[in-house]
């Protein structure tokens, strides 16, 4: 049995990703030529399958066009 990362606050940050990345109007598989990654990367955090590490975010921020800073905005008001 897969082992699940996806706990509520990593449901939140995958559910704000995809919304960024919805909302850019990227399809996954765009997202992922961009990041220079495979479609199964963008899938597999937004699942919950993948955790991801500050670079990443990072990358996928700047892909998006959307600053670490408004990611973190986001999520914090999410939580509220």
């Amino acid at each position: 049995m897969a082992k699940s990362t996806f706990t509520a606050k990593h449901r939140r940050l995958s559910g704000i990703l995809r919304d960024l990345r919805v909302n850019a109007g990227f399809r996954q598989a765009d997202l992922a030529k961009v990041l220079r990654q495979h479609q199964s990367f963008v899938s597999k955090y937004e699942s919950g399958e993948r955790s991801l590490d500050l670079i990443e975010l990072q990358s996928i921020c700047g892909a998006l066009g959307v600053s670490l800073h408004r990611l973190i905005d986001l999520f914090q008001d999410d939580a509220q």
